[in-house]
């Protein structure tokens, strides 16, 4: 459903109503915290979570390719895919995106990039116009730094807890995690509260008290 309908989830939706929507069927805390910010705030995305749980590094040894893992999951990234990176951010050293990535994983068709890590060459990913979340910009290389050490496993990233196959969802106020068990239902009951929010907005705009048109509607 979601690669399918993406373009159409994108128009209707955003993360405040999946938020609101999580809230009103026992998910409280599927926002990713308010540090991790969108590069480009014009831009937004649905897809596929793919997870990657980064560590610590202090050295590499020799003959040792600190990339391994990561490069696996970028490499068996499908149409719809969002790699989510966790690093236990906020941070200072970890910095596992950049322009190459970015590239990378555009080319086998993911939609975007979260991470509660730093990201590096944002003049360039700006520039490719790929939705990319993070927790921080540095020029850091990751490696001798931090390594990926699991992949497609549960993670926290930025306070939630996410497993591969899990909704994600970005935009200028952020990004919300929609679990798989409940993303059918989560959505359908966001387009209703989507479509009752424009109701509002238009009988408000038209002069309508707000205590009336809340009533009537039941959103605010």
């Amino acid at each position: 459903m979601i690669v399918v309908a993406s373009a159409e989830l994108l128009r209707t939706l955003y993360t405040a109503v999946l938020s609101d929507v999580m809230d009103e069927m026992g998910y409280p805390n599927q926002a990713c915290r308010p540090f991790m910010r969108p590069l480009d705030e014009t831009t937004s995305f649905v897809g596929r979570a793919r997870t990657g749980l980064y560590s610590n590094a202090y050295s590499v040894l020799e003959g040792e390719n600190p990339y391994e893992l990561e490069i696996r999951l970028i490499d068996d990234l499908k149409p719809g895919d969002v790699p989510v990176f966790a690093c236990g951010g906020p941070t200072h050293r970890m910095a596992p995106w950049g322009e190459l990535l970015t590239t990378a994983a555009m080319a086998r068709g993911a939609v975007a990039c979260v991470t509660d890590g730093l990201v590096r060459d944002v003049r360039h990913i700006r520039a490719l116009k790929f939705p990319v979340f993070h927790g921080g910009i540095g020029p850091l290389d990751s490696k001798g730094r931090c390594r990926m050490i699991e992949m497609d496993r549960t993670i926290e990233c930025g306070g939630v807890m996410i497993s591969a196959g899990d909704t994600i969802f970005g935009d200028v106020d952020g990004v919300v995690v929609i679990p798989q068990a409940i993303a059918d239902e989560v959505f359908r009951r966001a387009l209703d509260k989507a479509a009752r929010e424009t109701h509002t907005r238009d009988e408000l705009r038209a002069g309508r008290l707000l205590i009336e048109v809340y009533e009537k509607y039941g959103v605010l």
